[in-house]
């Protein structure tokens, strides 16, 4: 276990990390009719394709150099490559599911391992996508952070070296001083290659084809997130981790 003890701030992931975005969506599109012809792939399953298109496109943007592209745009684009042009889901439907992304719910350990990570630390949120849709999903989810700042706002893409950076310096504060938390491993490496604490957090629904063993030994600490509740894992182990 790493010391945290001159660390000051926690920043956050958002989606995956904070929030199960699988159980806020998966009501709504299994409310849709059946596609003709239909997907050879359950509901849940389908979410998961999405998620992990989303992030391709986000990385092949980045790696092309490119600027941060609205997420509304990169779930649609994606939603009609998985569904392709099977009728079933018009036009508007599609929207409907693309605008789900920004009503989520928090995990369970979520809200009550932030509160208590408030109480010590400035609690930030850093992420890739719009300040609308951090403002939309803290909003759903009920998660309460000091500050969000979203790829759109300070112009740059995770996992760019200089995102973290500036995030750093707008809380006035060196890096080594800050603790990177996230579901990613990709989010958490860059964190960690600019002098971050980190943090990986394990969800079910993010890095599914990754190998955790490795990743518990490359980090400051590793936290199992599957199958918390309100008093216990996720967040809440953090919390525990940083003495907060």
């Amino acid at each position: 276990m790493a010391d945290f003890q001159d660390c000051r701030a926690v920043i956050f992931d958002l989606m995956g990390t904070c929030t199960d975005w699988h159980s806020a969506l998966l009501p709504a599109i299994t409310s849709l009719p059946s596609l003709a012809p239909p997907l050879l792939i359950t509901p849940s399953d389908l979410l998961l394709q999405w998620r992990l298109g989303f992030f391709e496109e986000i990385h092949s943007r980045f790696e092309r150099g490119e600027d941060p592209e609205d997420i509304d745009v990169t779930h649609r684009r994606v939603l009609d490559r998985i569904i392709g042009e099977r009728e079933g889901w018009s036009d508007g439907q599609r929207d409907v599911l693309v605008k789900g992304w920004h009503k989520q719910v928090g995990w369970p350990d979520s809200k009550p391992g932030i509160d208590r990570l408030r109480q010590k630390f400035d609690v930030v949120v850093l992420a890739n996508g719009t300040t609308r849709l951090q403002l939309d999903v803290v909003r759903s989810s009920g998660l309460l952070f000091h500050s969000l700042f979203s790829s759109q706002l300070l112009g740059l893409t995770k996992p760019d070296p200089l995102i973290y950076h500036r995030a750093v310096s707008l809380l006035g504060l060196h890096p080594h001083q800050c603790v990177m938390v996230a579901a990613h491993a990709y989010d958490v490496r860059a964190a960690k290659a600019v002098g971050m604490k980190t943090i990986y957090i394990q969800r079910w629904t993010e890095d599914p084809d990754l190998n955790m063993s490795i990743l518990r030994k490359e980090f400051d600490a590793f936290v199992d997130g599957r199958n918390t509740t309100s008093t216990g894992g996720g967040l809440i182990s953090v919390a525990d981790c940083l003495g907060a």
